[in-house]
């Protein structure tokens, strides 16, 4: 049973119906967009899926044990990122600005962070190592991006794609921040119990997630208006 003063259980059961009310609204909307728009929103709509079938799982560790579910939450995350990832390509490919060779290195990229933090988190390897090794290949997903070949083509896109794909930048910039903090705070540092942690990445989820998608949304309909 959920106690009626576990907050961090609670957003755990909201998040878990959120994100499956976004995986319908996404897998809806693909059906009425322009054939180019609808393998982004199909995409989004597998990110939200996959993240909604994780965390039923991780609401009931969290409910049962009080204690954090790292291994579903990185099993999740080995899953949605790269398909962000794959979203980065998406919208660029729908306007016809995009190279193969992005794809590649943002996805080799985005594997590197997530398998060196999980590995540092774990305990496989020194801690520090394994935050060092995971914030490059943030850091170079986030050049890529920002000033990469992604970056340079989207001047080519129309101003509808260039708004949602900056938005999409920030949410991968700040967004996606939270998690080395969390890892520095609760893993390093020790500073953060496990209830406050669990809580921030929840919250974290729902904009790198739902809102991500949503800017995905946004550009299929502003090119659509």
């Amino acid at each position: 049973m959920l106690p009626i003063d576990d907050f961090v259980g609670i957003t755990f059961w909201v998040i878990s119906v959120a994100m499956v009310a976004s995986t319908v609204f996404f897998l809806m909307e693909a059906n009425r967009a322009s054939a180019k728009w609808k393998t982004s929103l199909t995409v989004a709509a597998l990110v939200t899926l996959v993240a909604a079938i994780h965390y039923f799982y991780m609401r009931q560790i969290w409910v049962d044990t009080g204690e954090s579910p790292l291994v579903f939450r990185y099993v999740d995350w080995i899953i949605t990122v790269p398909l962000q990832i794959i979203e980065f390509y998406l919208i660029l490919a729908a306007v016809g600005a995009v190279a193969g060779g992005v794809f590649m290195r943002l996805m080799v990229a985005s594997f590197v962070m997530l398998i060196a933090g999980y590995l540092g988190e774990a305990g496989y390897v020194n801690v520090w190592l394994g935050f060092v090794i995971g914030m490059a290949g943030w850091i170079y997903i986030i050049f890529q991006i920002f000033a990469g070949d992604a970056q340079s083509r989207l001047s080519e896109a129309p101003e509808g794609v260039q708004s949602a794909f900056r938005t999409m930048r920030l949410i991968v910039l700040v967004g996606w921040a939270i998690y080395p903090l969390g890892y520095i705070f609760g893993y390093i540092g020790e500073t953060v119990d496990a209830a406050s942690l669990n809580a921030i990445y929840n919250l974290a989820d729902v904009v790198n997630k739902i809102a991500f998608g949503l800017m995905i949304w946004s550009a299929a309909n502003s090119e659509n208006a």
